[in-house]
């Protein structure tokens, strides 16, 4: 009798302490369904202004060479060499494509809302460069830049 006692109160113990436990489980579900919601809730990060971004990269070689993402695609191609692009053999870029003679050279440019692409070439004459802007992260960074004088 009195090891049926002790189990029915040991069971109840059990139970009882098991109560609590899905209480918190329940409170602590719901606690977590308002954290879900209020990081659904934020706004999200704010995408950097392209022409703010252009202007600053051909003025600022600080800011340029924080910008291109190295490795970068494309190389720079000379009569006698062909080399990859690297911070050591870097050369700023400081003519925007809307401020290039069009006396002298052709210009083409295409820009969509993550990408910006420009073209500057003598016809020819084995002078082209074409680069590429792309967004990545909510920042533009330059991704691309062939540089071709044979």
């Amino acid at each position: 009798m009195r090891t049926k006692f002790l189990t029915i109160a040991l069971l109840c113990c059990v139970i009882a302490g098991c109560k609590p436990t899905a209480k918190t489980t329940k409170a602590d579900s719901a606690r977590q369904g308002a954290k879900t919601e209020s990081v659904s809730a934020k706004k999200p990060a704010a995408v950097e202004n392209f022409d703010k971004f252009y202007d600053r990269f051909h003025n600022d070689s600080l800011f340029q060479i924080s910008r291109v993402k190295f490795p970068i695609e494309g190389f720079c191609v000379s009569s006698d060499t062909i080399a990859k692009w690297s911070t050591k053999n870097w050369l700023m870029m400081r003519t925007r494509i809307y401020d290039v003679d069009t006396t002298q050279y052709k210009v083409s440019y295409n820009k969509t809302d993550k990408t910006f692409t420009e073209r500057v070439w003598i016809e020819n004459a084995g002078l082209v460069t074409e680069c590429r802007f792309e967004l990545i992260g909510g920042k533009w960074w330059l991704v691309y830049l062939q540089d071709e004088n044979n």
